[in-house]
């Protein structure tokens, strides 16, 4: 090819490529915003990574932040598209890590006067601080699943979520860093206002460094209220934000109080803001609390805790967790499974084979052995492996998924692999009083024995009575961790590897505490244990109680419930379902509310039925579930809580299929009762019209109000339900 041509080549190429990027532009700058709810409506944008001069801009139509990448990488934009909410006020480190003893700061800039607000053309004139590490490269990809999930049950939500990740990587210019290098990654989902942010750290010099504390997000956020003077751990946050990592235990049965890495701090350097004393909580900062000295070896990589940083519209509470709930769906998929399994207390192999029989005679999909029964996967024998093998076979051969519980904490092991307490050094000073370290030699053991176990054995399903909920030891002879600077942080890692573990095999785990993020299915909607020894009438109302209350901000199949059908926790006659046949009423009720709420109780006994009229009721009952599970496993609008005094019940919403809602009403008064009430229908994307029925009866069309609602009237006899389907 002779030069002239070339150049001719050459300029048209040239030519194309800017016109391409102008197109670009243009279609990033349409892609700004949307009009629909994406709460109702499915977004069709997808999540995109572009250039705009010095500017790197991640945005999917819900959520767009940007980055200046010259002289530094400093995030100048974090714009909530939906309502067009500006959520960065002034500029910070992307990260910051204390290296034995000493702060750096990983990207940002510095030089910004006034951090009430900050304008684009301040960003060109601040400078790169002399010992924080700088950006070297970027790269854009599509997002790989943390925990490659395949479903094995039946799941809302069978697909993982797709978007990209883009990460920036730093290095310092300081002689004593030379080898250290920290990437930091951020994944927009397709479909969500949601970026997940993470830091990895690689040492690839020959040195051990000691990082004290690693910062993996921070953020100057615009503060939420206005006030001269008040106590900061009383003032709000900020309410357009909200923000989870996998980093949580509390053994509370919420995220909220299980939280242990969101620190909303002061910003001293912000001298505009209201309060006197400069003590607005405006500063957000990811880290754990207990993690000061962890030990990064040569050619090790630090992975920090991953934060879910979803921007929320409202500060309704129903939205924000419908919200939440959607978060949880799809990055998190595996949460939407929720088999129908049954609790069975065994003495004997006999008594599971007649329990994996009546699951299924009567539909029920999983088998659970639960607290108090004869298994005990820690017994490491050939054996006893043997055995559940084959029960796990047969199981297999019914259709029939078979599980069973295992207890870590709240017990004794030995003085060398118990959690030490550091204020007496001596075993003890644990949540649960005494309790083994999972970095002990019997830790790191039972984690062993699980895994063996489940891989022998094909059991499905794991019921894990702990973990530990953070304990911290004192121990320097532990394998797992070298002392008590580094023992929780070391603890997680080796549980929540083990969760992963599982949840990659196929395995199902109900866990006590909110693991979710790192491969668990299910916890517990909340309650307090004794009530199950109340009368079976008090039950009814306080299960609703829970399920109102439980199901905010985390979705039924995330949750589960119990159903005593022997004695549990004391009480009487009045408080448990056997002999079943002589309480077919209560029993149908109770699976009746729990189905209808789309949430699996432990039905705990030594049975599901004893009569051929029992039998019908439970085959009939899931029956019933199975034919509306997906309307059933959809979000959940609370319409009233129960109180005994009048009808309580809630509504599941899906726009999505064709069974729009699902309402299901109850009556707990002795009364017969007719009531009129409007139903929420802006969820189902019903906007004129909806065709209702009550059970399997005729449909009735109703209209829809300026507010998105549908009268309806109800009849209700005394101390039962009924529920409606909206098309």
């Amino acid at each position: 090819m002779n030069r002239f041509l070339f150049s001719i080549l050459t300029i048209l190429n040239l030519g194309l490529t800017q016109a391409q990027n102008k197109t670009e532009r243009k279609q990033n700058l349409s892609d700004q915003s949307t009009n629909v709810d994406w709460l109702v409506t499915p977004i069709t944008q997808k999540a995109k990574v572009y250039t705009e001069e010095k500017t790197i801009i991640l945005n999917n139509g819900l959520v767009r932040r940007s980055f200046r990448i010259s002289p530094n990488v400093a995030c100048t934009d974090f714009t909530n598209l939906t309502n067009d909410q500006q959520l960065i006020r002034a500029v910070k480190p992307e990260a910051k890590i204390t290296l034995d003893g000493k702060e750096y700061a990983i990207g940002g800039l510095r030089g910004q006067k006034e951090n009430a607000y900050l304008l684009p053309e301040w960003v060109d004139k601040m400078e790169v601080g002399r010992e924080d590490f700088t950006f070297v490269n970027y790269t854009v990809s599509d997002i790989k699943p943390y925990i490659n999930w395949k479903s094995t049950n039946w799941a809302m939500n069978k697909k993982q979520a797709t978007g990209k990740l883009l990460v920036f990587e730093y290095a310092s210019s300081l002689p004593e860093m030379k080898g250290l290098k920290v990437k930091v990654n951020y994944e927009l989902y397709d479909g969500l206002p949601l970026i997940t942010k993470s830091i990895a750290i690689e040492n690839t010099t020959q040195k051990v460094f000691k990082l004290n504390k690693v910062i993996s997000e921070t953020i100057a956020m615009v503060e939420e209220q206005s006030a001269v003077e008040g106590n900061p751990e009383k003032m709000r946050s900020q309410h357009g934000f909200y923000i989870e990592t996998n980093y949580a235990f509390n053994n509370s049965m919420s995220y909220e109080l299980s939280d242990q890495t969101t620190h909303w701090k002061m910003d001293s350097v912000y001298t505009s803001q209201v309060h006197y004393n400069y003590k607005t909580p405006c500063l957000l900062e990811v880290y754990p609390d207990k993690a000061p000295g962890i030990e990064l070896k040569p050619n090790e990589v630090y992975n920090s805790v991953r934060s879910n940083e979803l921007l929320i519209d409202t500060y309704d509470r129903q939205r924000r967790g419908l919200m939440i709930k959607r978060m949880y769906s799809t990055i998190a998929p595996w949460t939407t499974e929720n088999p129908i399994f049954m609790h069975l207390v065994s003495q004997n192999d006999e008594q599971v084979r007649t329990a994996i029989d009546q699951c299924a005679a009567t539909g029920y999909e999983a088998l659970i052995l639960s607290f108090g029964s004869h298994l005990n996967m820690e017994l490491d024998t050939p054996e006893n492996h043997q055995k559940w093998k084959a029960l796990a076979y047969y199981a297999h051969g019914k259709g029939v998924k078979i599980g069973g519980y295992s207890l870590f904490s709240s017990r004794r092991i030995s003085d060398e692999d118990d959690v030490v307490d550091p204020k007496t050094g001596k075993p003890g000073g644990a949540f649960f009083g005494n309790a083994p370290c999972f970095g002990s030699k019997w830790g790191l053991s039972y984690r062993d024995r699980i895994k063996k176990f489940f891989t022998v054995t094909g059991f499905d399903i794991w019921e894990n009575d702990g973990p530990y909920p953070g304990d911290v030891c004192a121990s320097s002879t532990h394998l797992g961790h070298k002392g008590l600077d580094d023992s929780q942080w070391k603890q997680m890692e080796i549980q929540k590897e083990l969760y992963r573990w599982l949840n990659e095999k196929g395995v199902y785990i109900n866990a006590p505490d909110w693991y979710f993020l790192d491969g668990t299915h299910k916890i517990a909607l909340g309650y307090r244990e004794t009530n199950f020894s109340r009368s079976r009438e008090q039950q009814r109302i306080l299960n609703r109680q829970n399920i109102h209350d439980g199901t905010i901000e985390k979705s039924a199949s995330m949750s589960w419930g119990f159903v005593p059908l022997t004695v549990y926790q004391g009480g009487d006659a009045s408080a448990v379902l056997e002999p079943l046949s002589e309480h077919l009423k209560d029993y149908e009720q109770l699976m009746v509310q729990y189905y209808g709420a789309g949430v699996q109780a432990c039905y705990r006994g030594p049975r599901l039925y004893d009569t051929d009229a029992t039998k019908e009721l439970v085959k009939t009952t899931i029956n019933w579930y199975k034919k509306y599970r997906e309307i059933l496993n959809s979000d959940m609008i609370q319409l009233r809580r129960a109180d005994g005094r009048d009808w309580d019940g809630f509504v599941h919403v899906n726009p999505t299929l064709k069974q729009k809602a699902f309402i299901m009403l109850y009556n707990p008064t002795k009364e017969k009762m007719t009531k009129t009430i409007k139903v929420p229908l802006y969820y189902t994307g019903l906007t004129d019209k909806a065709m209702i029925r009550e059970k399997e009866s005729t449909v009735k069309n109703y209209k829809i109000n300026r507010n998105y609602e549908a009268e309806l009237t109800f009849t209700i006899e005394p101390e039962s339900y009924t529920w409606f389907v909206v098309e």
